[in-house]
């Protein structure tokens, strides 16, 4: 009559199997919570810096609040597809694997701040107060900078807290230097920040 010692040995294998497929998994979601997103583009930001100032120097031109506002949300319109067009190049050749987590981190802490600055775009021009715009909008991208940028490289979110600085200071001065303030953010802070990822962390 066989052992019972004996008789347990044919599972053991599979419970070691078992133990090494638990400690792999965990290992894999760590390095996924752990891991930043790095895919920030530079020279995608340094091109997004660019077209502030061609913008900046168009929208101080315009005589209705109108045609200032959508000078901008054009320019804002072209920056995104510039990040997307260049985030998505340095992506290329890489594990999609290896982004997805830290990505959608970065996308849902970027979202809420961008959200709330388009409602209070809305409301601020229903008020006629378009002079806080340019204020609020470098205060609320910067703060989704920070939020999103805690889950990228350290010159991420540091770019974030320039720009909410920025915007903090465009709030409570006197109007009228509103496109020299968004020129400032939006065109220098990214191309200041956008050399530096790409020197640091790629193109």
């Amino acid at each position: 009559m066989a052992s019972a010692s004996r008789l347990r040995e044919p599972s053991e294998p599979v419970v070691l199997h078992a133990r090494a497929m638990d400690n792999l998994r965990f290992i894999r979601e760590t390095m996924e919570r752990s891991a930043v997103f790095t895919a920030v583009p530079g020279w995608g930001t340094v091109a997004i810096g660019a077209a502030a100032f061609p913008a900046a120097w168009i929208a101080s031109r315009q005589t209705t609040a109108e045609l200032w506002l959508t000078t901008w949300l054009v320019t804002a319109f072209v920056a995104v597809l510039i990040g997307a067009a260049t985030t998505a190049n340095k992506l290329q050749g890489v594990e999609k694997s290896q982004f997805f987590r830290p990505l959608r981190n970065f996308a849902f802490g970027l979202a809420p701040p961008l959200a709330t600055g388009a409602v209070l775009t809305l409301a601020l021009y229903r008020m006629g107060r378009v002079d806080a715009l340019a204020g609020m909008w470098l205060l609320t991208y910067g703060s989704g900078i920070v939020t999103g940028g805690s889950f990228s490289v350290r010159a991420v979110p540091l770019m974030g807290l320039c720009f909410m600085g920025l915007g903090g200071i465009a709030l409570f001065v006197p109007a009228g230097w509103e496109d020299a303030w968004l020129a400032a953010g939006f065109g220098l802070l990214h191309i200041i920040f956008g050399l530096i990822i790409a020197r640091k962390h790629g193109g």
